[in-house]
Order: C-alpha cells, then sequence, then structure tokens
C-alpha cells in the first residue's frame, strides 16, 4: 500500500536526509587508496550516530551485518564491507547508507572513484548521475512512475550505457521500502500515478556491459554478468505541489 506522508512527516524526511548528505560528504572524504570498505563503513555509522536520534537504517535490515552497502568495480548493489577489501588506484566504489531519523528512513548512493580512473569510467559515472536527475525532474504530481523510469533509460541509452533492469528504486519513509516499486526503465504515463506526499528513492544503476547480474554466494553482493564495471546513484525524494523536493541532496 503507498504510504503518502504528511508536510510535519516530510520535513523530518528532509532532517533526516541533511544528515545522510552529510554522511557521504564524510565518506567521500575517506575514500583513497589502500582504505578498506570496512573503515567505510565506520567512519559511516560513527557520523550518524553522532547525531542524537539518528541511525543506520541498513544495519540489521533484513538480517544485512554493516551500516552501508559498498559495492566496488563491477558490484551493482549490496557489497559487504570487509577490512579485507582494501580500495586500489582507479576503482570505483558505490556507498549507499540509509538514515533513520524521527521514525523515519531516507536512502541515497553514490559512486565514487578512488583516485584517477579512465574515461569509460568517469562517462559512466557521469551519465548515472544524469539519468537519475531525469528521473527527479519527472517527480510532478500527476505524472506516472512509467514518466520516471522512462526519462531515466532514455539518457542512459543516449550515453552508450544500459541501466540494470532486476533492480528498482521504492517508496520510503516509514520503513525502508515501501510501494510503489520505481524501475529504472518505462513507458510515460504508465505505472501508478505519483500524488503530493509520495516519498520515494529514485536510484539507477547502470552498467557499462550487459544489464544481466547475478548474486554472489555472500546472498547478497549483486555482480555484472560479464565483470564489466556498474555505477549507482539515488536520492530521496518528495513529490510535493510545486515539484520534486530532493530530501537528501
Amino acid at each position: 500500500m503507498v504510504q503518502l506522508k504528511s508536510p510535519r512527516e516530510i520535513e523530518t524526511m528532509a532532517a533526516g536526509g541533511k544528515i545522510l548528505a552529510a554522511t557521504h560528504a564524510a565518506v567521500r572524504a575517506a575514500v583513497r587508496p589502500g582504505v578498506s570498505t570496512a573503515e567505510l563503513d565506520k567512519v559511516a555509522e560513527d557520523f550518524i550516530r553522532s547525531h542524537e536520534g539518528a541511525t543506520p537504517s541498513f544495519k540489521g535490515l533484513y538480517g544485512f551485518p554493516a551500516s552501508i552497502c559498498a559495492s566496488v568495480n563491477d558490484e551493482v548493489v549490496h557489497g559487504i564491507p570487509s577490512a579485507r577489501r582494501l580500495l586500489r588506484e582507479g576503482d570505483i566504489v558505490s556507498v549507499d547508507i540509509g538514515v533513520f531519523y524521527g521514525g523515519l528512513h531516507t536512502d541515497s548512493a553514490r559512486t565514487v572513484p578512488v583516485g584517477a580512473v579512465d574515461d569509460t569510467t568517469l562517462r559512466l559515472l557521469q551519465v548515472t548521475e544524469e539519468s537519475l536527475e531525469a528521473g527527479i525532474a519527472q517527480v510532478v504530481a500527476g505524472n506516472h512512475v512509467g514518466d520516471i523510469g522512462a526519462a531515466i533509460e532514455a539518457r542512459v541509452k543516449a550515453g552508450g550505457f544500459v541501466v540494470v533492469r532486476d533492480l528498482v528504486g521504492h517508496g520510503v519513509g516509514h520503513s525502508m521500502h515501501e510501494e510503489p516499486q520505481v524501475p529504472n526503465h518505462g513507458k510515460p504515463r504508465r505505472g501508478p500515478k505519483l500524488a503530493a506526499g509520495l516519498t520515494i528513492a529514485i536510484e539507477p544503476m547502470v552498467n557499462a556491459g550487459t544489464a544481466e547480474t547475478r548474486t554472489l554466494p555472500d546472498k547478497w553482493t549483486v555482480v555484472t554478468l560479464d565483470g564489466k564495471r556498474s555505477a549507482h546513484f539515488e536520492h530521496t525524494v518528495a513529490v510535493t505541489e510545486s515539484g520534486p523536493r530532493v530530501l537528501t541532496r
């Protein structure tokens, strides 16, 4: 069931989203060759908990063991932080974080280059982030979920990449995952209609090669089937009468 949020709840989510945006900045500042993904996880958890009333949404969610998902190179999403996983020059790491604050969740992700990366990787990051902005621009009351996915996929295709179809964005707020699902592909004017008060996590996952994925034996980490790189950007966005409001900017 779709859960619309009151103006007061959206303000609470915006406060949590501000903490989340600052957490991403703290993690990004810690990304460098030689750092472990477990160290990034500690930076995020410590920073979130330093804000009174804020806790990491992901820790323990469905049994997930960490506060962030840290997915490196061909890992699409849900990478488990590890002290043994050291970042190297030229890697990319997708950092997905959730914050629970005031009884409500916000969710966002960014893919960060580790030092200097090649031109194709830079373009992958740019196109993925631009596709997120294209999707956000469709968050208008009266539009449909399909308008978001169509805008995302059009930008990705124009950039020469492909969207992952096995995974989707989602409603977010009282629970981390609410209705509706928000695919990164679709047809305009199709799917659930967007209404003021709806809060959704829009999260294009974009691959440099095939769109196909598989899940590793850890039952969490999703990787590209062909081993090519994947990027992931995400924001929590509220539908308002005056247009999209990004709560995790």
